[in-house]
């Protein structure tokens, strides 16, 4: 039968912790359920019982390879096997299950693709699974479920009671705030693209800050150059 992948960001890690609980209460594998969720300023080191980077290291070291079972954390639930991990480009993060295993593989230099090319692998937009990532790397989490036809609803059910953020309109806000960078002051423009006297570029013969009449300017203007011996005598 085939497996569909469903995925849920949440504001931090507490609401995706939620949501993986009441999906392991409702029967759902936690073999089948990944949590990835932002670490910044360990901020949930706590919860974490692990560091999947140092044992990458030790795997490495003694030539074996981590595998899914021991990263899924076992008989005990998903959440006893959460460990920390540090992605560059994404930042450090708590994350347990399936999807655990791809980020951890690929090793010290993966970059954002990391978590996004592996969303794609499980069948997930690309596009979305690039969100996904900068959702992560601005302090979210990501839920991530295999499952077939016969239990998507139920699924979604959970998810959505839990506070699953509307992955588009996040996006549609992120992408607001790219567009409204300021631009250059009007007046600046002004003076700079056309040589215009504004009150950025002060008259030169306006030395005492008082009005001058056109008469007065063109005096001041006769006698600037009868001293240097350009004026009418």
């Amino acid at each position: 039968m085939a497996q569909n992948t469903i995925t849920a960001f949440y504001e931090n890690y507490d609401g995706a912790a939620r949501a993986v609980s009441r999906l392991e209460a409702a029967g759902i594998p936690h073999a089948d359920i990944s949590l990835v969720a932002s670490n910044a300023n360990d901020a949930y080191s706590r919860h974490a019982t692990r560091s999947f980077d140092e044992e990458r290291e030790r795997s490495e070291a003694a030539g074996t390879g981590a595998t899914i079972g021991t990263l899924a954390g076992g008989g005990a639930g998903l959440l006893a096997g959460l460990g920390m991990l540090a992605i560059p480009g994404l930042g450090p993060v708590v994350a347990a299950g399936w999807l655990v295993s791809t980020l951890v593989g690929a090793g010290a230099g993966a970059a954002v693709g990391g978590l996004a090319g592996a969303l794609v692998d499980a069948g997930v937009n690309a596009e979305e699974a690039e969100v996904y990532a900068e959702g992560i790397r601005r302090g979210g989490a990501l839920v991530t479920v295999r499952t077939d036809e016969a239990e998507m609803g139920r699924i979604i059910d959970i998810l959505d009671d839990e506070g699953r953020v509307d992955i588009e309109e996040r996006r549609e806000a992120w992408a607001s705030e790219a567009t409204e960078e300021p631009g250059p002051p009007i007046g600046a423009a002004a003076s700079t693209a056309t040589g215009l006297t504004t009150d950025m570029m002060p008259n030169p013969f306006d030395t005492d800050g008082k009005a001058r009449t056109e008469v007065e300017v063109e005096d001041e203007r006769e006698r600037s150059l009868r001293e240097r011996g350009l004026g009418r005598s």
